[in-house]
């Protein structure tokens, strides 16, 4: 692929905390000007933790709702950038015969993580703000249109 994709599609497990923090973030940083949508391999229920560490920067994620692949309606991205295994698993699968590139982005799944409302919002601080660094590395620090 030459240049910066026109569309792209971040894959996690069930859609509801990694894929939907990614395409938050890249709409925001990008606006319309790249096409972004997410998707999981199965279907999950909104995370609360999720709405709150987006909150934190501004970013309104409370009326996000999950979807699967095969929710998508439109299959023709440039990008399909996966989160977790399983995800990057169907990726590869579902873009065997189309012209997409695929990356791998291993990412930790913060509702994993055990202990205080404090420490499971940190971990998922953590991955909101490595999410916003590594878009920043792949496409560039580009603030959005007005």
């Amino acid at each position: 692929m030459v240049g910066a994709p026109r569309s792209v599609l971040f894959a996690c497990t069930m859609n509801v905390v990694r894929s939907p923090i990614a395409e938050a973030i890249m709409k925001h940083l990008f606006g319309h000007r790249i096409y972004v949508d997410s998707a999981g391999t199965r279907r999950g229920e909104p995370d609360p933790f999720v709405v709150a560490a987006m909150e934190e920067i501004g970013i309104d994620l409370a009326r996000h709702r999950p979807k699967t692949f095969d929710d998508l309606e439109d299959l023709s991205y440039d990008l399909v950038i996966s989160l977790a295994p399983d995800a990057q698993h169907r990726a590869i699968e579902l873009t065997r015969h189309m012209a997409c590139d695929v990356e791998y982005w291993a990412t930790l799944d913060p509702s994993v993580v055990e202990g205080s409302r404090d420490m499971r919002l940190n971990a998922y601080r953590q991955v909101r703000d490595g999410l916003w660094r590594r878009i920043e590395a792949r496409f560039g620090e580009t603030p959005p249109t007005t």
